[in-house]
């Protein structure tokens, strides 16, 4: 990898600073993607602001009618913690299915969401439930906050802190995992919420996405069945080595299905 130099603040205020003295600096949480992408020198940053040390960033904790987690929050803590699967335990299953269990020991929420990769769980998460991303600067409006393809609505120097989920009525999230990966081929969370049903897309396409035709659908009538009149337009999915657009039109049924049945208990 190239050189850089390397940063471990101990405040919010110091990472952010640091950001902004270093424009080309690289902010470091779990550093699943990161790094790998260091070592092929696919990205040179000037420096690495490794965000671990700051405790402000990681937690869970009841928050209104929801649940707030921390940005430097290990997905294998939101498996693991009561009060997620007590308040929204869609979410605790959705981070029990990332990775294994190194990935998910170091992984972090905040990291995931900010990478943005169009097969990652988290997204759907966010989106499914209606989230609310909060950063050093703002509140992000989950169905603004993934703009494409690993792109989001953050500002170079801006940082996540947390993300709060209000908890919906019922949810269920159900993913077609890469064998080896355990990325999501195609992932999709259902939701019934106190604004109406989401229904959010993992994996399919270029970027997280809301699938309103269904969301209508499931207004009417909250079963799997509502997932049969739907259709599933494969113009604009993915179609890689390991799946076609067709078979990924598909599968978003599939998972639909189960993630219905998932919430109904």
């Amino acid at each position: 990898m190239y050189a850089f130099d390397y940063h471990r603040p101990q405040s919010l205020d110091e990472a952010a600073r640091l950001l902004r003295e270093r424009p080309e600096a690289k902010l470091l949480a779990g550093g699943h993607t990161l790094l790998p992408t260091l070592k092929q020198r696919l990205a040179q940053p000037s420096d690495l602001v490794d965000l671990g040390a700051i405790a402000e960033l990681r937690g869970i904790r009841e928050e209104g009618n929801g649940l707030t987690i921390g940005a430097a929050t290990p997905h294998g803590e939101v498996e693991t913690s009561e009060l997620v699967r007590r308040l929204i335990p869609a979410l605790a299953e959705l981070a029990g299915e990332i990775g294994d269990p190194q990935v998910r020991n170091r992984g972090t929420l905040g990291g995931s969401i900010a990478n943005n990769d169009p097969a990652a769980d988290w997204p759907a998460g966010v989106v499914g439930c209606g989230a609310v991303v909060r950063t050093t600067r703002r509140e992000i409006a989950a169905d603004d906050f993934f703009t494409g393809m690993c792109e989001t609505a953050l500002e170079p120097d801006e940082i996540i802190t947390a993300v709060h989920f209000p908890r919906p009525k019922r949810a269920g999230y159900a993913k077609f995992p890469n064998p080896a990966s355990r990325y999501a081929v195609v992932g999709v969370f259902v939701a019934e919420t106190d604004d109406g049903v989401r229904v959010a897309v993992t994996g399919a396409g270029p970027c997280v996405f809301r699938l309103t035709a269904l969301e209508q659908a499931l207004t009417a009538d909250f079963t799997p069945n509502a997932v049969d009149g739907i259709e599933v337009d494969a113009a604009e999915l993915n179609a890689d080595i390991h799946a076609s657009a067709d078979y990924r039109a598909h599968l978003v049924k599939v998972m639909a299905k189960r993630a219905i049945q998932k919430a109904l208990g």
